[in-house]
């Protein structure tokens, strides 16, 4: 990952910020009917988009067409659409993240012939407080692969940086096409790097964000219900095909986590586990606060906040993927359980600062390492 520059501004670490996910792919490649199908299976989810692209985006049941240049669409349903160039990406950020629009995601979808290491760049050199990068997704087209590699040698380039890609169109080639693709796409990703196979985008949110259940009263009906109702619909008549592919595995422990055991354990996690979110409880002296972790694909990013008033000292975590070994996982996790965490040195949480968003207190940094405030990916 770039590093990130210094700030001028300290956000307020118990504020909750907003994840920016990076939509990537090259045209074609089914961006527009991914960010379609988030849209209209997102719940009660507020979701901001900004597009970087010529294309056709269909939020609340209406039509946002051609290209926007500096004007803003906000719609009933909390959506908001821009269409910038990376020059205004900063100032749209910041509109979509003020407080009273109250969204909850934010996806960029990234133009088919830009750079996504340079919006992931602008991201992590962000100053806003209020947002956080979520990672990168990108999406590749099944059919068109050799040929888009071919038109575009840049497209290994993208795959590197990609903490999530898509398989697009498999609908489209047959199965030993499909597993040609999957071994060459291993072999230009970084190791580790989860890819999803889908037909017409249909990747669960949930893989890439949380959705918040229904809670506003609905009297008549309105686009939501419109859109939620289709949603159900397309569900039922493609035999449950999103959520059927996924599998998701609990984890609970009211006994602190070794930390070094832990990050051991998200390093080596299998490419097909795709998301990782919970909080983390480690009581270390010095670091018993509440650690939040967030992983898609290989992207994985620690905040620290206080335990709300009350709150039991916890280690909470879903694991979402496929073909996991749900009882292994488990064992592993098991595993990192700290039985004396206060015996601990805070050295020992060197490993998670590395992947915190807030500073490094000068106490605790490493002598030889001048990043460990950096979000990184593993």
């Amino acid at each position: 990952m770039h590093p990130t520059s210094p700030t001028t501004r300290q956000p307020d670490r118990s504020a909750p910020t907003i994840p920016v996910v990076v939509l990537a792919g090259f045209l074609g490649s089914g961006k527009t009917t991914l960010l379609n199908h988030l849209l209209a299976h997102r719940g009660g989810t507020r979701i901001g988009v900004v597009v970087n692209d010529f294309g056709t985006i269909e939020i609340d049941a209406m039509a946002v067409a051609g290209q926007l240049g500096d004007s803003m669409v906000s719609l009933g349903g909390g959506c908001l659409c821009c269409a910038v160039d990376g020059s205004e990406l900063d100032a749209y950020l910041e509109k979509l993240s003020a407080p009273a629009h109250r969204i909850d995601v934010i996806v960029i979808e990234a133009s088919g012939l830009a750079e996504p290491q340079e919006l992931i760049r602008m991201l992590m050199a962000s100053e806003n407080p209020a947002i956080r990068y979520g990672g990168t997704v990108e999406v590749v087209d099944a059919a068109e692969f050799d040929a888009t590699r071919a038109r575009h040698p840049e497209t290994d380039r993208h795959l590197a940086v990609a903490d999530l890609v898509v398989l697009n169109k498999t609908d489209r080639i047959d199965a030993a096409e499909r597993t040609r693709i999957e071994a060459e796409l291993a072999a230009v990703c970084a190791p580790g790097t989860p890819v999803v196979a889908v037909d017409h985008g249909r990747v669960d949110p949930e893989l890439l964000f949380d959705r918040r259940p229904w809670t506003e009263p609905r009297g008549q009906l309105s686009f939501e219900d419109l859109l939620a109702g289709e949603a159900a619909d397309d569900e039922d008549g493609h035999a449950g095909h999103v959520h059927a592919r996924y599998e998701s595995v609990e984890f609970v422990s009211e006994q602190a986590m070794n930390p070094r055991r832990f990050i051991d354990f998200l390093d080596r996690r299998p490419a097909g586990l795709y998301r990782i979110k919970g909080y983390v409880y480690f009581g270390v002296p010095g670091h018993e606060e509440r650690h939040e972790v967030h992983a898609v694909g290989r992207f994985l990013r620690f905040a620290t906040a206080p335990w709300p008033r009350g709150a039991a000292r916890l280690t909470q975590l879903v694991l979402i993927g496929s073909d996991m070994d749900g009882a292994g996982l488990l064992r592993e996790l098991d595993a990192c359980r700290e039985p004396q965490p206060r015996q601990l040195s805070p050295e020992s949480m060197w490993g998670v600062l590395r992947y915190a968003a807030r500073p490094v207190r000068e106490e605790d940094a490493a002598p030889d390492d001048t990043c460990a405030d950096e979000p990184e990916q593993s």
